[in-house]
């Protein structure tokens, strides 16, 4: 069945956690099938995982949803925090906006409205930490755990450094565009030309039509990046994650390491580590049969636990 794009989505719904509301929607496509949640990164909106990756996933029998995090897209944004840079945010000792439990527990409020009492579980960069701490934190509501182009859910702060690009990040922490559409555009293209592998021809048009379509401001919002970058986390070590784990890892990741998706894979218990070849920080078309098989195959082989909200 073709969808034209305004149809693709469903209207936008909103989930509460405190104070906080967070914007998601659901593929039209697929909507029968398993809960999968999607789990965005830094500051970007949930636009930015393609089209195109979500209607493979549906075709491979999941039904998607995808959400804002706490300062960014559509969903709330938090008053501002000390570190004004996500470089600043990393040497900060502590950060007061807000905590990585209530992170993750957004994630579980947008279950809640969508009536799923368990899901599947799909997070990149941010978000694969995020989803690493719903693990933890609410194992109950988590079938399956993929995190891709992760650092460990369990680490903050100075700890991060080790796994971070540092000169990637000093790049993205020097990029000054005007906070107005074009400027939103101008930040997009640059924002993905800096995460792309270094070993595929960069599509200057195809990046600015995407940016064109989504116009997302948090790309250069350094600010709301700071909180959601300097946010702690309190509970338990990966390694007490006991749902099935997949990690998926660009293997020319310009960002971040590759050795932290090893890290990860060797401290949850029976993970399985997935480096993706010629794939930087980003969602290329060419990685994508890979990662919905991979997904596929982590959904078909792992139990499935069915828990009322706890």
């Amino acid at each position: 069945m073709f969808l034209a794009p305004e149809n693709l989505w469903s209207p936008v719904r909103w989930a509460e956690n405190g104070g906080v509301r967070l914007a998601f929607d659901a593929l039209a496509e697929g909507a029968d099938g398993e809960p999968l949640l999607l789990a965005t990164g830094l500051g970007v909106n949930r636009l930015w995982i393609p089209d195109g990756l979500c209607r493979m996933l549906a075709a491979r029998g999941f039904a998607v949803a995808r959400y804002d995090q706490r300062d960014s897209g559509e969903s709330t944004h938090l008053p501002p925090a000390p570190s004004r840079t996500p470089i600043s945010a990393l040497f900060a000792k502590r950060e007061t906006a807000y905590t990585a439990e209530d992170m993750a527990d957004d994630a579980v409020a947008v279950m809640n409205a969508l009536g799923w009492r368990s899901a599947h579980l799909l997070g990149v960069s941010l978000g694969g930490a995020v989803a690493q701490r719903v693990a933890l934190r609410h194992p109950g509501r988590v079938r399956t755990l993929t995190s891709m182009a992760a650092v460990p859910g369990d680490i903050s702060g100075l700890r991060t450094m080790r796994y971070i690009r540092m000169r990637t990040l000093a790049k993205f922490a020097r990029l000054r565009f005007p906070d107005t559409p074009d400027g939103a555009v101008e930040a997009g293209i640059a924002v993905s030309r800096l995460l792309a592998s270094p070993h595929r021809t960069f599509d200057e048009r195809a990046a600015r039509e995407a940016a064109e379509r989504n116009v997302d401001r948090g790309m250069h919002d350094q600010q709301a990046q700071s909180r959601q970058i300097g946010a702690q986390w309190h509970g338990p070590p990966i390694s007490a994650i006991t749902r099935p784990t997949l990690i998926l890892h660009g293997a020319d990741d310009p960002l971040i390491k590759p050795s932290a998706g090893r890290a990860i894979a060797a401290r949850i218990p029976d993970s399985r580590l997935v480096l993706l070849p010629r794939v930087g920080h980003e969602f290329p078309a060419c990685a994508w049969d890979c990662v919905t098989t991979e997904v596929r195959g982590l959904a078909t082989a792992g139990p499935d636990l069915l828990l009322p909200p706890g």
